[in-house]
């Protein structure tokens, strides 16, 4: 998930952060922009041919670089440049991926082509002999890591889907919890990318030319890229992050705010979005069939991270 803006800023001004000599050393006095898109609490800042990740040292952060230099030369991922832990921040400084974000207005104007790209993102995903990955993401990790989150105040309730709790839904994250853990489903395993959005797959013309954002990349559920990718479909679509198709006129997308449901949608299940283009285009790209209550599960995992 991602929203913001793009802020172009000189040299290494970073407001009230000063980057370390080392990482300094390697960028010179080079021109870049922050990139606040991202909801994760990292600072990236763009540079013509790099980018610099710099976020608190966490588990998430160095399976970043992990999956980064084990996914190398078998799907197109950044470069790794350079990466330390000092005083506890981590600061990765990668290559730029080339190409748009999935995101970008040539691929919100033809759904056709934005769906058949991130069904080959996911189907390239999908083919890696995770055999030796060194990331489990089993549902066995994310629930512990959920549990961890809930009991140290780490869940975001302002960032949830409407009506996840309250009277329409779980009381609060440990009722939530509680709920996974009863209806845990059988896996499909699969290398996942754990956070298979729209700003984190890059293609040229059509084609998938970078994936970003590997923190949570490991072995998992395969519905659990379906379900998330979903789901940034039906927000890019119905306006939460831009207006572009929530203005447009006959839009073929089949997402708009007056037809999305809420996504969490309580106990009761999942009401499936309005299966047009976009969201019947991205399972016939997969030649799957919906599995609404796994797609639901998977949502709602999501919500405690």
């Amino acid at each position: 998930m991602r929203r913001g803006r793009i802020a172009k800023r000189k040299g290494n001004e970073m407001g009230n952060m000063q980057l370390p000599d080392k990482v300094q050393n390697l960028l010179a006095d080079e021109g870049y922009k922050t990139d606040d898109m991202g909801m994760s609490g990292s600072s990236v800042l763009l540079y013509e041919n790099k980018v610099l990740k710099v976020q608190e040292n966490s588990e998430e952060a160095g399976n970043e670089v992990r999956m980064l230099r084990y996914l190398k030369g078998k799907l197109p991922v950044p470069d790794v440049i350079f990466h330390e832990i000092i005083e506890e921040k981590s600061y990765l400084l990668m290559e730029k991926c080339k190409g748009q974000m999935a995101c970008a207005p040539e691929y919100m104007a033809d759904p056709t082509v934005q769906c058949r790209l991130l069904a080959d993102g996911l189907k390239r995903l999908w083919s890696i002999d995770f055999e030796e990955c060194p990331s489990d993401q089993r549902l066995s990790h994310k629930l512990k890591q959920a549990r961890y989150n809930i009991e140290n105040g780490l869940v975001d309730l302002e960032n949830v889907e409407p009506d996840t709790f309250g009277e329409k839904g779980f009381k609060d994250p440990a009722d939530l919890l509680r709920w996974l853990y009863d209806n845990r489903p059988k896996e499909e395993l699969v290398l996942s990318h754990g956070d298979y959005c729209l700003p984190n797959i890059f293609g040229i013309r059509g084609n998938v030319s970078g994936y970003i954002d590997l923190g949570k990349t490991g072995i998992a559920d395969k519905w659990c890229d379906i379900a998330l990718c979903y789901r940034s479909l039906s927000h890019n679509y119905c306006g939460k992050y831009h207006d572009f198709g929530k203005n447009r006129e006959n839009a073929s997308s089949g997402f708009d705010d007056r037809t999305v449901p809420p996504l969490a949608a309580g106990l009761t299940g999942l009401p499936p979005l309005p299966l047009q283009d976009c969201g019947l285009g991205l399972f016939r790209e997969l030649g799957l069939e919906p599995n609404w209550e796994k797609i639901r599960y998977y949502i709602l995992l999501d919500e405690l991270f």
